[in-house]
């Protein structure tokens, strides 16, 4: 299902000292080494998801994938939209790139997926319910902030 039609699960965000080009390249890079592993793969099998492993191009954009998802839309360094699905969900997780003030920008993860069935209702509260989502998505957003202000710091 397209990102666009499932329901909001949440937002996050962060204030990234460094430039939306600068904090692009180190989403990517966070993206391709947290989820790009032999380890994301088995877990992608095993739930079912369409995605399993990493293909398509690279750097990331359109037509990329890699295990659980893959990249429904990328404008360069604007937006990124992952998708995927497996047995129990359909899920999307929207990144938005902004610029809030010379060399700084807000990197903001938006969920949204749904939960058929009983399965569905189950998992939901296992990943939201338990709040190991939000913590997941705010390491990600740190992880990625961090490499793009380090980035920033050794260019500067």
């Amino acid at each position: 299902m397209p990102a666009a039609g499932l329901p909001h699960v949440d937002d996050h965000s962060t204030e990234v000292a460094a430039s939306a080009e600068a904090t692009w390249e180190a989403l990517l890079g966070v993206l391709e080494s947290g989820f790009g592993s032999a380890r994301s793969s088995r877990a992608a099998r095993l739930l079912g998801c369409a995605d399993t492993a990493p293909s398509g191009p690279r750097p990331l954009t359109a037509g990329s994938a890699f295990p659980g998802f893959h990249v429904e839309a990328a404008e360069r360094p604007r937006e990124l939209v992952l998708a995927g699905g497996h047995r129990f969900s359909d899920y999307a997780l929207i990144f938005k790139l902004e610029s809030v003030a010379a060399g700084s920008t807000r990197l903001r993860a938006e969920t949204r997926a749904s939960f058929p069935g009983v399965k569905g209702t189950a998992y939901r509260a296992l990943v939201i319910g338990s709040r190991g989502h939000v913590l997941v998505t705010r390491r990600l957003l740190a992880a990625a902030g961090s490499r793009a202000e380090r980035a920033a710091v050794a260019q500067a």
